[in-house]
């Protein structure tokens, strides 16, 4: 099934560690309506990169695969609102996280992750967040940062 022309419910709800446990991380009637509009805000993230494809790391994650996977007990992938993604033809993380900061694209959240993804969450709080994390800190800081930037911050 197709969430969007670019993204469907099979990647979306792919988790190798759900399929390790044996753990069901198929969608409600409510999640799967809110993952059809976040694949519709993917679509214009994709096109803000020029249509480059984008790997999904991450989108739902039911409660149980959540907290096996150490998720935040608040984390709007439980809903269907968040995707962790790579979209490497276009950048790496850090460059991906500054366009979509500087694009007039309406998020909740994006967060720079450790370097290795980029977080990005169209729940309808929309605070229009952009943070970053990195270790050994493994807090948020405000604003999108290299690793050194970041670690200037502690």
């Amino acid at each position: 099934m197709n969430l969007s022309a670019n993204f469907t419910l099979a990647e979306a709800t792919y988790s190798e560690t759900a399929i390790r446990m044996g753990i069901n991380n198929q969608p409600d009637d409510k999640q799967l309506e809110n993952m059809v509009i976040v694949a519709r805000n993917m679509e214009k993230v994709r096109d803000l990169f020029g249509g480059k494809p984008i790997r999904i790391n991450s989108w739902l994650r039911l409660p149980e695969v959540n907290i096996a996977v150490g998720g935040s007990a608040k984390s709007s992938h439980m809903d269907g609102w968040a995707v962790d993604f790579v979209c490497p033809i276009y950048g790496d993380p850090y460059a991906v996280c500054k366009a979509l900061k500087e694009s007039n694209i309406q998020v909740d959240q994006v967060i720079h992750e450790f370097g290795r993804w980029t977080h990005i969450s169209f729940a309808p709080e929309m605070r229009n967040q952009f943070l970053t994390i990195f270790k050994p800190q493994n807090k948020y800081v405000s604003g999108i940062l290299t690793s050194e930037e970041y670690a200037k911050q502690f």
